[in-house]
């Protein structure tokens, strides 16, 4: 599989704090004069687009005979459809930062995109991105991948994704402060002219909304109404948008695991967001690279935790995805299979190597062995 990494150029740097100032994840540290990358990147290029010309170049990082096997997948696994050896379907989606990673996830045949990250159109914008702007990016989306599901997530700004325009106030633990569904709810004009441009935009393909870092059936009520009343507008203004358009949230705090049999009576879909899940339910920062052994993915309450999910979901008829990094853990792909998870939305180059895998695996054969290895 292919590992990009980011490769600083020393000597293309005049001012370092240029690069570190570029960053909204402060993954960039300058130490006697010198940059270097810590592990809050996300590998979102942000500092290759916007930084000095050549600073920073992102590279992929392979060895010829791991190119060759990548090669060897591609032709044998296009076009064919993620099933198992005893007929289970799961949908294998990508995760996309911009516009420009869509040629990427149609190259590793992606059967759509399950997280469309929206937040960097805020990133890469020094003011708020206007609803046409907005448009024009979702409808670009939408229009590439023909038909195939495009899954938008509303602004999930907070935390570790500053944006100084917003004019935030400071947090002492801004993980668990005003962030992503938290602002838009807080400033609902914000919401509704991402609300609006997505829904002119759903005439243009298959689109699914998703919302972030929700805890609480209010949430969900309230933004229910929201969409209501920029549906009216639309309808008002005599602007076309679709009537299917899928609504899911992500679940990704403890709170809306617990309350998914709730949750789930609201909407189509839950993607279980593995990365805060994890660290909320572990009480282990991801940001701190001193956390080690104490942030444990494969912990048994997180894999507790995804399995009550799928359950709940299930009953009421609502599928379920997940888009964390674990998602393109093959470890757990057996897991998932067995657990019974609907979608996986990994980085693009992940995806071949994942269905390569859900076509090699009997889920009946494994699944009493697999549930009780990762479940007890």
């Amino acid at each position: 599989m292919r590992m990009p990494k980011l490769v600083i150029h020393q000597e293309k740097v005049e001012d370092p704090q240029v690069l570190v100032d570029v960053c909204p994840f402060g993954a960039m540290e300058e130490k006697d004069g010198k940059l270097s990358i810590n592990a809050a990147c996300k590998m979102c290029k942000l500092c290759v687009k916007k930084g000095p010309a050549g600073a920073v170049e992102y590279v992929e990082d392979e060895k010829k005979e791991e190119i060759d096997k990548q090669n060897k997948l591609l032709q044998q696994l296009k076009g064919r459809e993620s099933v198992t050896k005893d007929g289970q379907k799961i949908e294998l989606c990508a995760n996309i930062g911009s516009v420009l990673d869509v040629g990427n996830v149609l190259k590793n045949d992606a059967e759509g995109i399950g997280l469309f990250r929206s937040e960097f159109l805020y990133l890469e914008s020094n003011d708020y991105p206007s609803e046409d702007v907005q448009f024009a990016a979702y409808k670009d989306v939408l229009s590439k991948m023909v038909n195939k599901r495009v899954i938008v997530r509303t602004l999930d700004i907070g935390a570790d994704k500053q944006v100084d325009y917003f004019n935030m106030p400071k947090e002492e633990n801004p993980a668990m402060g005003i962030r992503a569904i938290r602002i838009c709810l807080q400033r609902p004009d914000i919401f509704k002219t991402q609300l609006r441009a997505l829904y002119r935009a759903s005439v243009f393909g298959k689109l699914a909304i998703m919302f972030p870092m929700i805890a609480s059936e209010w949430e969900i009520v309230k933004i229910l109404e929201i969409i209501d009343e920029v549906k009216a507008e639309l309808d008002s203004e005599g602007i076309a948008y679709s009537k299917n358009v899928e609504l899911g949230c992500m679940i990704e705090t403890p709170a809306a695991a617990v309350i998914s049999d709730i949750l789930s009576k609201h909407l189509d879909f839950f993607s279980i967001g593995t990365n805060d899940l994890t660290q909320y339910t572990l009480a282990a920062d991801r940001q701190n690279p001193d956390i080690g052994k104490f942030c444990d993915t494969h912990h048994v309450a997180i894999l507790r935790l995804i399995n009550m999910i799928v359950q709940n979901a299930h009953k009421n008829g609502t599928w379920v995805g997940i888009c964390g990094e674990l998602g393109a853990d093959l470890e757990l792909t057996e897991a998932f299979l067995a657990i019974g998870v609907d979608e996986l939305s990994v980085t693009p180059s992940a995806i071949l190597p994942i269905r390569k895998k859900v076509i090699e695996t009997n889920v009946s054969e494994i699944k009493e062995s697999v549930l009780d290895k990762y479940l007890n």
